[in-house]
């Protein structure tokens, strides 16, 4: 059990570090108003952890107040009003060495000396599974500290759902619904990539609701040939268009995840496997066959309601806890409840997609093919 904490709260700070997700602007404004209602001082740090770090990068500092007025009007907005970083992991910093070498070092004491000089009582820190690691080793070295899950890939354990994801899944489909009519009016292909790193929820989700015929997730290695096999069946049917889903992290039997970049102080960038499969399947069938990738358009955009409520309770949640000594914690979806979850443990495995669920089996009662 996390230990509570019963020091009286005059300053907090909230952070928002990884990917950009629909939902961080709806955190913070519940966070900020919860946290003035009970008399406390609330600052946004600028670009994940960047404005403790290197704060003479901001004319007006690192750390940004958060009135009543300044987080007024922001939950339907995307993004985060106090910028965010996948870049730069404190814990891993590269710094170029004189030869012109990468050299990854700790940062954290640093943060927490911040912190102890800005008399910042405790932090309400909103990311996915790289800014729950930097928040854990931070609670360890002292920092009082709440996370909140964000993460439009829904991979984050011990949470029912991650605000964000419906957003993205809600889009995806939209984006199949269009293709649908261009894919038939031609008679082509179409291979949409979606993100969601090494898990698969955002393609099994979207290309169930939006009707694809293809889904490849990481979670079951494909076969390419099994999906020309399905494009096969349909042209056997009179269906000469198929619609293929592909998670960005999906890979074939034996094989691993497509890479396109991996740098110091950040998690490796996934894409490209979309182009891979789309040119195997002209390749094999002969089919016309485009691809479409929607990146970082998941990202972006309004959050939906489901994702702005959620958003708005996690923060809400957070200050709550704070106020009953919860420290080293995060705060968890378990519905209809918002739950405390210790940080070691929400980090402790990725969430898959588990092949036996209920979703994957309509998948195969409606038809679909996982390669």
């Amino acid at each position: 059990m996390a230990p509570i904490i019963n020091t009286p709260i005059k300053k907090i700070a909230i952070s928002t570090g990884g990917g950009d997700a629909p939902g961080l602007n709806a955190v913070i404004r519940a966070a900020a108003l919860s946290a003035i209602k009970r008399g406390w001082e609330v600052y946004g740090v600028r670009d994940g952890f960047h404005g403790l770090l290197l704060p003479e990068e901001y004319p007006s500092g690192g750390l940004m107040p958060l009135t009543r007025e300044r987080v007024s009007g922001i939950t339907h907005l995307g993004g985060t009003i106090l910028g965010t970083s996948n870049r730069n992991n404190p814990l891993k910093y590269p710094i170029t060495l004189a030869d012109g070498s990468v050299e990854e070092v700790d940062r954290s004491d640093e943060i927490v000396r911040a912190f102890r000089l800005h008399h910042i009582d405790a932090l309400i820190s909103v990311g996915g599974d790289g800014s729950l690691a930097i928040s854990s080793v931070l609670a360890k070295k002292g920092l009082r500290l709440i996370a909140v899950p964000k993460t439009i890939d829904n991979d984050l354990d011990k949470t029912d759902v991650t605000f964000g994801f419906d957003t993205a899944v809600g889009f995806a489909t939209e984006s199949l619904d269009r293709l649908h009519s261009t894919a038939a009016s031609h008679g082509r292909v179409m291979v949409v990539e979606v993100m969601g790193r090494y898990a698969g929820w955002i393609a099994l989700h979207a290309g169930v609701s939006g009707s694809a015929d293809v889904i490849l997730i990481p979670e079951h290695p494909y076969d390419i040939h099994k999906v020309i096999e399905k494009i096969k069946e349909r042209e056997q049917r009179g269906n000469h268009f198929t619609i293929v889903v592909v998670a960005e992290g999906a890979t074939t039997i034996g094989g691993g995840a497509s890479v396109v970049e991996h740098e110091a102080g950040r998690a490796e960038r996934l894409g490209g496997v979309g182009e891979k499969v789309a040119a195997e399947i002209h390749a094999i069938s002969g089919k016309e066959t485009r691809l479409v990738v929607l990146g970082h358009l998941l990202r972006g955009g309004s959050p939906t309601s489901f994702d702005r409520l959620t958003a708005l309770r996690f923060g809400a949640a957070a200050v709550r806890g704070l106020e009953e000594g919860q420290a080293g914690v995060m705060v968890a979806l378990d519905p209809p409840h918002v739950k405390y979850v210790p940080i070691e443990e929400a980090i402790g495995k990725m969430k898959m997609v588990p092949m036996d669920s209920d979703i994957v089996l309509t998948a195969l009662d409606l038809g679909i093919s996982f390669g």
